[in-house]
């Protein structure tokens, strides 16, 4: 991942120190350099980056005051020659400060410190994104008409030649459909759905008893074949305590 950063400082000699720091880190990406907090207002609002390098101490407007305008899309790390700000400085949310002299190791340090709370809210962007797309049902044609089926409330399917009979929580006889388990199985999300057998589709949030290599829904007793053991077996191994 690369994050856009910008630096303000009205010092010449940091802010060129800053930009070589910058520009010598392959995941920053410079995308301005200012004197002062105003000329970057236009700039930070228009094309918001990832990272602020912001100095405090600045004529017409201090880095403190600056970043209570700034949009949380972007983080702030914070750089002045004067401890007493430290505590001012987190207290707006920053993310890292950082002493004058600014050696490289303290500067990396920071940076990989943005880089890691980036990688870490586009993991969980992601993850809630799988969620909320996740497929929750799916239409079967079953006598002449189609019948949507709640993927949660499935225990399990069994394939009959061209016929599959889909066993539903709350239905008093399982669906039939003419259909093949192997385009059925292509229709069901991989990680909630497992083939047991040949004949056999489970999803195993819902398996409460296995006796003797077998699975038992109520009164049905599902096979394990042989060549689905192995990979039964793991999710077994992943999700057991024996």
């Amino acid at each position: 991942m690369t994050l856009d950063c910008i630096i303000i400082d009205d010092e010449p000699l940091a802010l060129g120190l800053m930009e070589s720091y910058v520009k010598k880190t392959p995941f920053l990406n410079l995308v301005a350099k200012f004197e002062n907090a105003v000329e970057a207002m236009s700039t930070l609002k228009e094309n918001p980056p990832h990272l602020l390098f912001l100095d405090i101490q600045m004529p017409e407007l201090n880095g403190l005051e600056f970043s209570k305008i700034i949009k949380d899309k972007t983080k702030i790390i914070f750089t002045t020659a004067f401890q007493q700000y430290a505590l001012e400085g987190y207290k707006v949310n920053a993310l890292d400060y950082l002493m004058k002299p600014i050696s490289y190791p303290d500067f990396l340090e920071a940076a990989n410190k943005a880089l890691a709370w980036y990688e870490m809210a586009n993991t969980e962007h992601k993850e809630e994104g799988a969620t909320e797309n996740r497929k929750r049902s799916i239409f079967v044609k079953s006598d002449y008409k189609l019948v949507q089926i709640e993927l949660d409330k499935i225990t399990h399917i069994e394939g009959l030649k061209d016929y599959v009979k889909i066993f539903v929580e709350g239905e008093q006889y399982p669906i039939l459909s003419l259909m093949s388990m192997k385009s059925l199985e292509t229709m069901l999300p991989q990680d909630q759905f497992i083939r047991v057998h040949r004949s056999f589709i489970v999803q195993p949030k819902k398996i409460k008893t296995i006796e003797r290599n077998r699975i038992i829904f109520g009164k049905e007793y599902i096979p394990i074949s042989d060549s689905y053991k192995d990979s039964f077996q793991a999710f077994l191994n992943k999700y057991s305590i024996l």
